[in-house]
């Protein structure tokens, strides 16, 4: 056990690139050993071995692992004042130390134990993707991109630069803003973030023959398994959209449509959505997840019939995709004579069914309602997948 451990610490001696589509700073055996007896096991050793840094080290990252950060903390430091301790030795510490310090929320003092593990170390590959996390937490997103880019990961470069380029956006720069989504796509043509915020913009800008062109380069660029999560923010941007734009005082039962005729112009209509999407939809056939979406925009757009070929070609294709029976038998019901009692009951289970997390973490198996990026468990980039099949 202690021999992997000690292996897995070695990486900051390395300018080896982690690779970053793994989950972030978990040991090889933490999911399938009581972290407690590691610990217990590690401090009888220390007591026996009190000169052993690597053990001290590897001490201090179980603490952080159990959430102990203080005394993780502790530890670095009592290594760091150590007198004659190795360069490469007090190094270390200092990158654990930052790590430390970064998990507890004290960002200055995690910059500031990062750069000395520099000053000691080097600009090693493992310093600067700690570096570029840590920039990512305190929302400098320009910090991150570069790092990023030096670390030559381009998902998360680009990610970082659609932040700031919302960011930009949000206080009023829009010109700027537009640099930096270009230097996005630029960076990761097929990063779904981008395409995603570019359609975004389209369509509130109600500029359907871009907004066009722009889908179909989407889904061309993004990768085949991402390319869902286009389809799922736009159509939860445009859900947005519409609460946002209903007169103060509509209720949710009121005829939206009639409603939104008499709200401020801007956004795309269901009609233009339909028009500008379903083709390129279509282009990219058979494909049950695409059929799903599909089906969703038109159903959305009060074309019940057409998406109800839509839902039956997904089940087709995959016929344990849950969602697309469960919205295809939402569709077939409203053809049947049924009791008021019944139909209540069925409305019920039908509601709870649509609540049922849709995304997965494929790396750690976290479950999701809403669409994310990185794993907010294991900080994966872009593992999520589709829970097609219920028993995923």
């Amino acid at each position: 056990m202690l021999r992997h451990l000690f292996r897995s610490r070695r990486r900051l001696d390395t300018n080896e690139l982690p690779d970053l589509t793994q989950p972030e700073g978990r040991f090889d055996f933490a999911s399938s050993l009581d972290t407690k007896a590691a610990i217990d096991e590690l401090s009888h050793v220390v007591r026996n071995n009190s000169e052993v840094v690597e053990i001290y080290l590897a001490l201090g990252s179980l603490y952080r692992a159990q959430g102990e950060i203080e005394r993780a903390i502790q530890i670095r430091n009592n290594i760091i004042v150590r007198p004659g301790l190795a360069p490469e030795f007090r190094a270390r510490a200092y990158y654990e130390l930052g790590r430390d310090f970064r998990r507890g929320g004290f960002l200055d003092r995690a910059e500031n134990a990062l750069r000395q593990a520099e000053r000691l170390g080097g600009r090693t590959a493992s310093l600067l993707l700690e570096r570029a996390r840590l920039a990512a937490q305190g929302n400098d997103y320009t910090q991150a991109a570069k790092l990023y880019a030096e670390l030559e990961f381009p998902p998360a470069q680009a990610h970082y630069l659609v932040r700031q380029s919302q960011e930009e956006r949000r206080n009023g720069n829009s010109s700027q803003s537009e640099r930096t989504l270009r230097h996005a796509l630029k960076a990761y043509s097929g990063s779904v973030e981008a395409w995603l915020e570019r359609l975004i913009r389209l369509h509130d800008l109600d500029d359907a023959e871009r907004f066009g062109k722009a889908m179909r380069e989407a889904l061309e660029q993004v990768p085949d398994h991402m390319r869902f999560a286009v389809l799922e923010g736009l159509m939860e941007h445009v859900r947005q959209w519409r609460t946002a734009a209903l007169p103060s005082g509509v209720e949710e039962s009121c005829d939206e449509s009639a409603a939104l005729e008499s709200a401020p112009r801007g956004g795309l209509t269901d009609d233009e959505l339909k028009r500008e999407i379903i083709p390129v939809l279509d282009e990219r056939q058979p494909d049950a997840m695409l059929s799903y979406y599909g089906a969703m925009i038109l159903q959305a757009g009060g074309y019940g019939a057409v998406a109800r070929a839509w839902l039956e070609r997904a089940l087709s294709l995959d016929p344990d995709f849950w969602l697309a029976r469960l919205e295809l038998f939402s569709l077939a019901r409203r053809d049947q004579n049924l009791t008021p009692f019944f139909e209540e009951q069925l409305e019920f289970f039908i509601n709870k069914a649509r609540k049922v997390k849709r995304f997965v973490c494929k790396r750690c198996g976290l479950k999701r309602d809403t669409l994310f990026f990185v794993c907010p468990r294991c900080k994966s980039w872009h593992s999520i997948t589709f829970r097609s099949s219920i028993d995923t």
